[in-house]
């Protein structure tokens, strides 16, 4: 039985989705999925991949993840208020930003109309969930401190 690589997995994820997979496009969704938990900015993903495909452009990353949003391979995260973040986690899900370190996590709450797809006669498109406050490592660097 052959083994699938990563790379095989991710090509058959954009074809699967009407894309072709350019190196670039590849390159992104792969950084999307390895730093799931950083919801990164496009200027990350930018800096991070530019080393390696120095003819990679803002622009690209840009256009690659308004198409992966628009596939559903990636959603926006506005949580900051300042800048969007990504996140190749698709499900409804909730988000939690520390106001001291500004990491974000993905939050598994109970939401109460989360398989719902109308409320009061409104069709529901999108959930966004958004917590801030501060993150349980900041509170134990301060306790510490005390």
């Amino acid at each position: 039985m052959k083994m699938i690589t990563n790379m095989e997995r991710l090509k058959n994820t954009l074809t699967t989705n009407g894309l072709k997979p350019t190196y670039q496009r590849l390159k992104i969704l792969e950084y999307l999925e390895t730093h799931v938990d950083a919801h990164p900015t496009v200027e990350a993903i930018y800096e991070a991949l530019v080393k390696k495909i120095p003819t990679m452009s803002m622009t690209t990353v840009y256009n690659t993840l308004n198409t992966f949003i628009a596939k559903n391979l990636a959603s926006a995260v506005t949580i900051t208020g300042t800048e969007l973040r990504y996140d190749c986690v698709t499900t409804p899900h909730h988000h939690f930003l520390c106001q001291r370190c500004n990491k974000i996590y993905d939050v598994e709450i109970k939401c109460p109309i989360i398989d719902r797809n109308y409320v009061d006669g409104h069709q529901i498109d999108e959930i966004h969930g958004y917590l801030k406050g501060i993150c349980k490592q900041c509170l134990a660097k301060e306790r510490a401190k005390k």
